[in-house]
């Protein structure tokens, strides 16, 4: 296949991705992550469950091994934990902003055409596109060298986001029982 042709196929299968993900107004589903830590050659795997609503609301609430609580509402952060609350505006804090913007791309796989931030490339399988981004940001750069989203092609969601550090850690998120367009009640996303 020529370069000319292969950048042609990466464009269609973007296009079709952002389709997909445009067309989702909102998503809910269970998760299970497993972090791998090389220096200890250890697995963390934590379960819990995910909100987003679009366009600038997310919550990624940790159940099992602990409690942990993540939302990300316009432009203010909330991080609860045990009693405590801890209210961030990302608008202020550079670095917090790129991560709840990973985190709220990667899951709805917008990032795909964010080319000041990723190199992005895309294969396509039977049944899903994987899309390997490898940041270009400094920021970015300093925490991973790739991420990499399986986007389920019959449910048209991104299933599966591995995030690799540069430290030789890795982090695998699954999405589970994944409902697109349902409603979500706004207290879903209440920062306190």
């Amino acid at each position: 296949m020529t370069m000319l042709a292969q950048k042609a196929t990466q464009a269609q299968l973007i296009q079709k991705i952002s389709s997909a993900t445009q067309s989702m107004k909102s998503m809910q589903c269970d998760f299970v992550q497993t972090k791998t830590v090389k220096l200890l050659n250890d697995k963390m795997v934590s379960k819990g469950k995910m909100a987003y609503q679009q366009t600038d609301k997310l919550r990624w609430e940790y159940t099992s091994p602990y409690t942990y609580t993540f939302i990300l509402n316009g432009t203010k952060v909330s991080l609860q934990k045990n009693k405590r609350n801890d209210v961030i505006d990302v608008s202020k804090n550079k670095m917090f902003k790129e991560i709840a913007a990973i985190m709220m791309n990667s899951v709805v796989g917008k990032c795909l055409t964010d080319t000041k931030s990723f190199k992005t490339t895309i294969t396509e399988g039977s049944t899903e596109y994987v899309a390997t981004l490898v940041p270009q940001k400094k920021e970015m750069k300093q925490m991973f060298t790739k991420i990499v989203l399986h986007f389920n092609i019959k449910q048209g969601v991104v299933s599966r986001v591995d995030m690799y550090e540069k430290n030789g850690d890795s982090t695998v998120i699954t999405l589970e029982n994944i409902k697109k367009n349902t409603k979500i009640d706004a207290k879903t996303f209440a920062v306190n």
